[in-house]
């Protein structure tokens, strides 16, 4: 009798803990609590790496995502219109899978810079300025993964926001020839190319801190279809639509991508998210401290003896950044 009740005490207990994590899923939030605030900048409507990288970000629970700015992005890209609109339609599918609501999204400027001193006023370059300004001890962190329309905007807007802002992390611009093998000579990049005056404010004109990884290095982040198919695809419902967005893409490309990705804005989550805990750092990749180049009109680089510090990434950890991703998604089933 007694192990009977027993028995069906544990058996209650199992249905309970099962039912909670249904219900709820994974999270570790009672052992890690956010100690950095981030705004994701991205151009979602059009190559889904961004909103792998919004998952991942949304998942982490040392990174609070203060806002979701959408970019534009290039238009007819392989289809996609390419328009802020569109973005935001892509993010506002992903919080409802995710069943999140409570994270602001913003529409970002549609249009693309035409003077360095000009802002393009938007909502989402009205919430970096709010967000920077706001009191809170908390380092702040704008992750860039497209062009760089409305954080040039937001300083223009208000300078003072480079004083507030411990790092606007951008996935963008040319390899630098004496930092990297694989050199893709005098072909422009794609986020810089996005917005060229934006990248000319931030480098060539404003105080902002800036941390960088270039076309080189964000394309380390190279995975198999296979790969992603299997441990993402199959992880969870989260998992299933970010793979969803992704053939997408691949179908109408007509099979003319080849078999590998590149999730190349999740460098964003492993350099803020997943620094160390002691000395808080991107300790598991690689970079260098150099003086800033200015970017010309060709979108190229030009030494800059008296340009301010930058951090240019030099290697990432795709281990770190993709096993993460996976555990987090099949965690949160």
């Amino acid at each position: 009798m007694m192990r009977k009740h027993i028995l069906g005490i544990l058996a209650l207990c199992l249905a309970t803990a099962m039912a909670a994590q249904t219900k709820e899923g994974w999270t570790d939030e009672d052992i890690v609590m956010p100690r950095i605030r981030v705004i994701v900048d991205n151009d979602f409507g059009g190559d889904p790496d961004g909103l792998f990288h919004l998952a991942q970000q949304l998942l982490s629970s040392s990174a609070e995502v203060k806002a979701i700015v959408c970019s534009h992005h290039y238009r007819d890209f392989y289809g996609y219109a390419g328009d802020v609109a569109t973005a935001k339609k892509q993010v506002d599918a992903l919080l409802d899978v995710m069943q999140l609501k409570e994270v602001p999204v913003c529409l970002g400027s549609d249009l693309t810079m035409t003077e360095t001193t000009k802002p393009l006023e938007s909502e989402g370059a009205r919430m970096i300025v709010t967000e920077a300004m706001r009191d809170d001890k908390r380092p702040l962190y704008i992750l860039c993964g497209a062009g760089l329309t409305n954080i040039a905007s937001a300083y223009l807007m208000e300078p003072e926001i480079a004083g507030h802002i411990r790092a606007v992390v951008w996935i963008g611009g040319v390899e630098y020839p004496e930092l990297c093998r694989n050199w893709l000579q005098k072909q422009r990049e794609y986020n810089q190319g996005i917005d060229k005056v934006a990248a000319q404010v931030v480098f060539n004109h404003s105080t902002l801190h800036l941390w960088q990884f270039p076309r080189d290095v964000y394309r380390q982040a190279l995975y198999s279809h296979a790969e992603l198919s299997l441990r993402i695809g199959q992880s969870s419902p989260v998992g299933k639509y970010l793979m969803s967005r992704l053939d997408d893409l691949l179908r109408r490309a007509k099979g003319q991508l080849g078999e590998a990705y590149v999730l190349g804005d999740s460098p964003l989550a492993l350099a803020t998210a997943l620094q160390s805990a002691w000395e808080s750092d991107a300790a598991s990749c690689e970079y260098v401290t150099r003086r800033m180049p200015r970017i010309n009109d060709q979108g190229f680089y030009e030494e800059n003896p008296d340009g301010r510090p930058i951090r240019v990434f030099t290697r990432i950890d795709s281990r770190l950044m993709l096993e993460d991703l996976v555990a987090k998604l099949n965690l949160t089933k």
